[in-house]
């Protein structure tokens, strides 16, 4: 099915339209249309515009209301102070637009699709080989899980990458200590629990950096094998390959907990780019790009100082001929634009590492990999606080692992749907799964609520709370809706243009119209936020239209219910459309 225009769309064409008609001398101009508080929408755009022709704008906004067509579209305009223009919409065009997107038979709610779609690699959710998940990776994953699903549902072609953190140092040490200790990685019990992978995983880490800081010939020996990694010796290789796949049954495991899916074809860390290092090195060098400076490799920048007021470099090869993550993240820069053909890099990272992107992206600039048609962005978050405050901590001061703060949420939720099962019928399989639901959905929905760059304080309490800005409040309204239909015996939903609305009806309507162009505004200012934000706005209109809008009532004329449950029920698959593409799960019954 085609997409649907929104009303705003139209609107907006046809003010369009009459302002050219009534006034060519002005050229193509914008009316300004936004929502409004006294009417359905208000254009602004007459007044800049009578400035510029130097006329009366009460004037020209008259003889732009004359110009409009006649048609079902506008039930009245109101010139108001200065050359405003209040605009109130017929009901008609309000029900036959969101019947429009009722019928949409492909179920998207006739968003549309990009008139041009492009191709994004989203770089998100970075664990690391051989360590716990924790807390901080929390929001790299969430936000960028979000991003690839809205995005990829706007029509863009997008590429997932998990760049993870699996070369370096630490497994040369690791290594030397497997090949003097065999079979320290075999661990009790079941061979596919992430847990067990990890606990032994740490066993092993804590053993060998034990015996690294202790005994100089096994540190001298670690070192040697971490040249013999680089070079490719192929039973260090063999080796290495086994702390990756431990560490892959772990992550999945995490990642599963989080109802999140992570590919293995997705998963291209670091060590993915190992052939292209020397060759990203020499480029730079070649080209200038990159200079030598105390024996190693850096790129300078006027604009990156350090306190004493000397350039602080991007290293890009260190002076013992190692590596640094700069010439990684480069090698990964080529790959992405030269063998994925991306026209945008978007990097779901710490905003602390800021400094580091931007200098790294300058560098890909100076190098002509990133060219006029591709661009790089970092969607940086901010920090997971505790509610004191400070960055999310055990009481022992240790960091959170995610996994203990998901199994936690879990318990929080269960509980609170337990105190709702008995009203609603739960079975004690419903109350689980519904409870898991809940309160992974109350983690992402808090995070994803907030804007990306700003810190955010980790609640639980609040974050299963019935009432307020939380996942489990548009859960409830969606289950609420579910509720109604299952109610409604024969009556079935179906427009009725024909009918008058009351306010809340309209209120409903007009933000219901609005999800295909909050889509848009999402994808391409990647900010979730902003979709989290409208799906709460949505059910607050839905709150206010059960309070004065019943819609089971033997008081109705059957074609009101009709149209009262047609209004329901598209509420409930833009809600639960919205919360799919944030990754949250809406149950039927709750």
């Amino acid at each position: 099915m085609a997409s649907v225009p929104s009303l705003a769309s139209t609107l907006q064409q046809q003010l369009a339209d009459a302002l050219t008609a009534a006034l060519p001398e002005a050229g193509t101009a914008d009316p300004l249309l936004r929502r409004s508080d006294r009417a359905d929408f208000q254009a602004n755009g007459i007044l800049a515009l009578a400035k510029k022709l130097k006329g009366n704008p009460r004037e020209l906004a008259g003889q732009v209301t004359a110009a409009l067509p006649a048609g079902e579209l506008i039930e009245e305009i109101e010139v108001s102070g200065p050359g405003f223009l209040n605009i109130t919409l017929t009901d008609k065009a309000i029900v036959e637009t969101l019947a429009a997107r009722y019928a949409d038979a492909e179920g998207r709610l006739g968003v549309p699709l990009k008139a041009e779609a492009g191709t994004t690699v989203i770089d998100y959710a970075q664990p690391n080989v051989a360590k716990e998940m924790h807390v901080g990776h929390l929001r790299s994953a969430v936000i960028g899980d979000a991003m690839v699903k809205i995005m990829e549902f706007t029509g863009e072609n997008v590429v997932r990458r998990h760049h993870i953190g699996d070369w370096g140092t630490q497994f040369g040490m690791l290594i030397q200590y497997l090949i003097e200790h065999p079979g320290a990685l075999k661990h009790e019990g079941d061979a596919a629990d992430g847990e067990a992978a990890m606990s032994t995983l740490n066993r092993v880490y804590k053993a060998s950096r034990a015996l690294f800081d202790s005994d100089e010939g096994f540190k001298a020996r670690s070192r040697d094998r971490v040249v013999a990694l680089q070079a490719g010796d192929p039973e260090t290789l063999e080796l290495w390959q086994g702390f990756v796949d431990e560490s892959k049954i772990y992550f999945h495991s995490v990642f599963e907990k989080l109802d999140m899916e992570v590919r293995d074809p997705d998963i291209v860390g670091e060590s993915g780019y190992n052939d292209m290092l020397e060759e990203t090195c020499r480029i730079l060098e070649e080209t200038g790009v990159a200079v030598r400076s105390e024996g190693a490799l850096c790129v300078f920048f006027d604009d990156v100082k350090g306190p004493d007021g000397n350039q602080v470099p991007l290293i890009v090869k260190k002076t013992n001929g190692g590596y640094g993550y700069a010439a990684t993240d480069l090698s990964a820069i080529r790959n992405r634009v030269q063998d994925l053909k991306a026209d945008t890099l978007l990097y779901v990272v710490d905003a602390r590492q800021s400094l580091h992107f931007k200098m790294v992206f300058e560098t890909a600039r100076r190098a002509g990999w990133l060219g006029d048609g591709v661009k790089a962005v970092q969607l940086a978050f901010g920090t997971v606080l505790g509610k004191d405050g400070k960055p999310f901590k055990t009481r022992e001061g240790e960091t959170v692992r995610l996994e203990d703060l998901l199994d936690e949420a879990v318990q929080r939720a269960t509980s609170v749907v337990r105190e709702k099962a008995e009203k609603v019928g739960l079975s004690e399989d419903e109350i689980v799964e519904n409870g898991r639901y809940v309160g992974v959905g109350a983690v992402k929905y808090a995070d994803l609520s907030t804007s990306a760059v700003r810190d955010y304080k980790f609640d639980l309490d609040q974050m299963v709370s019935l009432n307020g800005d939380t996942s489990v409040y548009l859960q409830y309204a969606y289950a609420r809706i579910q509720s109604i239909l299952r109610k409604a015996g024969d009556a079935v939903p179906a427009a009725h243009p024909e009918l008058a609305l009351a306010p809340a009806e309209r209120a409903l309507g007009l933000h219901l119209d609005q999800f295909g162009e909050v889509l848009g505004e999402v994808a391409s200012g990647y900010e979730p936020h902003k979709l989290a934000a409208y799906l709460y706005q949505l059910a607050s209109h839905l709150t206010t239209f059960y309070d004065q809008c019943q819609v089971l009532s033997p008081d109705n004329a059957p074609e009101v219910v009709e149209n009262r449950l047609f209004l329901v029920d598209l509420t409930a698959r833009t809600l639960h459309q919205g919360m799919e593409l944030l990754g949250i799960r809406t149950p039927e019954r709750l």
